[in-house]
């Protein structure tokens, strides 16, 4: 009789053995797909809660202005609208969503205002398609801030004008307690007419990635490479918030995978034990009968790989449907993303028979070590 057709009878005569071994390699593929899926999700997720929390990079014109930016939001010095061209076109800054800001105080109305015009954003050449952060405002409209439109009772649809330029209210903007409820939002080149200031900017806005060890030095060697007029800093709370929020939701998961992953083996491990124990006279008239070492661990470790396999299939099935059914009713914005990872389907099964295998191979070894002639005369 072949080891198949051996190992296929102990199945079928000891199946709630394999059944108890299967539910558990199943019930721990389900987890680590439905929690991989889930937790790319989360991440996904939570890089776009962090990026709306806005840019964490400032490109200003130079040092010296950086005292000006934060005491006063006004910056003497200025530069030309085509640099943020330059960082857009350039590869390997490894900073994107780039917006070309031209800003400045003017009294209107009795008033000081805050007129900041904005370009519409670009993405780095190497990071296309990403959606756009920011306030896209189109030509000929604004967006007030909270205490302006209060105090000088305006509305959405109004007809204004600043410094005899014709702007329509797009937007009045909610209540914000910091000073963008005294700014006055347009596109960059009405501003640039308000300002006086015909193609120049003056803060050239980012999102770059920051991981830890001092990136921020990093970012502005390169930036320097294409831009050496200008100083870059990094808005770090926004920065720290954002590379740490991540980081922990990545932990969570992998750490949940971990202990899933070890009490699965841990099962695995004392059915294929039990399963060794209860056939000890089987082995032995096995091994009496010519089996050797060889064959007798092909036919336990075959089992476990079966029950691996097989559970691995069913778990990347029901896992991938959890994250897919669930996925969209935990996160609201990122809903389109949660979709299956047919990616994963190697890998778990991989490691679904490993595990299996793995924690086999001990009940294995005590099973071929085994003596016939002592175990054939055990009562």
């Amino acid at each position: 009789m072949s080891p198949l057709s051996l190992m296929l009878r102990e199945i079928r005569l000891r199946w709630l053995n394999f059944a108890l071994a299967f539910i558990a390699l199943a019930a721990a593929a389900t987890l680590v797909v439905a929690l991989t899926g889930i937790g790319r999700a989360a991440n996904n997720e939570t890089r776009r809660l962090m990026r709306d929390l806005g840019f964490n990079l400032l490109i200003l014109p130079g040092p010296g202005d950086l005292a000006a930016y934060w005491g006063s939001d006004e910056i003497k010095s200025h530069m030309p609208d085509t640099y943020v061209h330059k960082l857009a076109t350039t590869r390997g800054i490894g900073a994107d969503h780039y917006v070309a800001t031209l800003q400045g105080k003017l009294p209107w109305r009795g008033l000081e205002v805050l007129v900041t015009g904005v370009l519409p954003e670009r993405n780095a050449v190497d990071a296309p398609g990403k959606e756009p952060m920011g306030y896209q405002v189109p030509r000929g409209q604004c967006y007030v801030g909270f205490a302006l439109a209060k105090a000088l009772k305006l509305k959405e649809g109004d007809e204004i004008e600043v410094e005899r330029v014709p702007l329509k209210i797009e937007r009045c903007m909610v209540e914000d307690g910091s000073k963008e409820d005294v700014r006055l939002y347009t596109h960059l080149t009405d501003a640039q007419t308000i300002l006086h200031r015909p193609n120049q900017i003056n803060v050239i806005q980012a999102l770059g990635c920051l991981c830890r060890g001092g990136a921020i030095e990093v970012l502005r060697g390169r930036i320097a490479k294409v831009l050496p007029d200008t100083y870059v800093t990094e808005m770090r709370n926004i920065a720290t918030a954002r590379t740490e929020t991540r980081h922990m939701v990545e932990r969570n998961v992998e750490f949940i995978v971990a202990v899933v992953t070890g009490a699965c083996a841990l099962w695995v491990a004392l059915l294929a034990w039990l399963n060794v124990r209860e056939r000890r006279q089987e082995i032995g008239i096995l091994r009496a009968l010519g089996f050797d070492s060889g064959r007798m661990a092909m036919l336990f470790l075959s089992r476990a790989a079966l029950v691996g396999l097989l559970g691995a299939l069913v778990g990347f099935a029901v896992g991938t449907w959890l994250s897919t059914h669930y996925g969209p009713q935990i996160f609201h914005i990122t809903l389109a993303k949660v979709k299956p990872e047919p990616d994963l389907l190697p890998r778990v099964l991989i490691a679904s028979m490993a595990i299996s295998m793995l924690a086999s191979l001990l009940p294995t070894m005590a099973a071929v070590t085994q003596d016939p002639a002592v175990t054939l005369t055990e009562e």
